[in-house]
């Protein structure tokens, strides 16, 4: 294992957050913050409580996952793609280390500041409501796992963008979309039944669900059943990774 040149690419792509703090890191937690001041305060004092759980309180794991997604694939593409883009891939690829330490340093790096994201927004989601974490071990352990999966993720779409338009398509169409759909703002339980049926197709649910069970205890689908599907799209990821380095899809031509 070549440490060193995975400590150069992590060096290198932590560098970049700071030199975009703005853009990276204060950004999404302002935006995070004005949704716990319009969902959380202003409309959650009309909603009042689901599950027993206060609504300010209840949405916290589904905007953290909101942000920890879309950053987690924005930081991975972005910090893939450049390299393309510049042509300095060439230079990686030459150099004496192993596909699996490359995405080790780009993944590694993304995946630890979506990390970092997500902690700064639970501190300030103190601020705005007040909330418990009965299984904090388990809380941070669906943050890292979610941080690395969707970092992946974000690594095969900043691999296979042509431009820089597609970097946004999949985290802007899809994602996103995903997320909202997905249990962020309600329980999926005060949908209609064939709804709820419906959305057990969406993956994020999985993601948001057993997030929130290490929040409060409650989760709409089983708490194992989430890791398992979150662990499954990981090991998919890994898969069509190690098939883009072996066939140099979109790297070395």
């Amino acid at each position: 294992m070549n440490i060193h040149g995975i400590r150069a690419i992590y060096r290198f792509e932590m560098a970049r957050t700071g030199r975009t703090l703005m853009q990276s890191i204060a950004s999404p937690v302002l935006s995070t913050s004005l949704y716990f001041v319009v969902f959380g305060a202003a409309i959650g004092s009309r909603i009042g409580e689901i599950d027993g759980i206060a609504y300010g309180a209840f949405i916290i794991p589904g905007l953290i996952m909101l942000s920890l997604l879309n950053e987690s694939i924005s930081n991975a593409s972005f910090g893939i793609y450049m390299p393309r883009f510049s042509g300095t891939i060439y230079e990686v690829l030459s150099a004496p280390v192993s596909y699996v330490e490359i995405v080790l340093g780009y993944v590694g790096a993304a995946a630890t500041k979506s990390i970092i994201l997500g902690i700064l927004i639970l501190i300030t989601a103190r601020f705005f409501v007040p909330y418990t974490i009965e299984h904090p071990f388990w809380m941070f352990g669906f943050l890292v796992l979610t941080a690395l999966t969707f970092s992946m993720f974000g690594f095969i779409i900043g691999v296979w963008a042509d431009g820089f338009e597609k970097l946004q398509i999949i985290p802007m169409m899809v994602v996103t979309p995903l997320t909202f759909l997905g249990g962020s703002f309600y329980s999926i339980s005060m949908l209609p039944p064939i709804w709820q049926k419906i959305t057990l197709f969406n993956p994020v649910v999985y993601l948001i669900s057993g997030f929130r069970w290490s929040f409060y205890g409650v989760s709409d689908v089983n708490v194992a059943v989430s890791a398992g599907v979150t662990f499954g799209f990981l090991i998919v990821c890994m898969l069509i990774v190690r098939w883009i380095f072996k066939t140099g899809y979109r790297l070395k031509n």
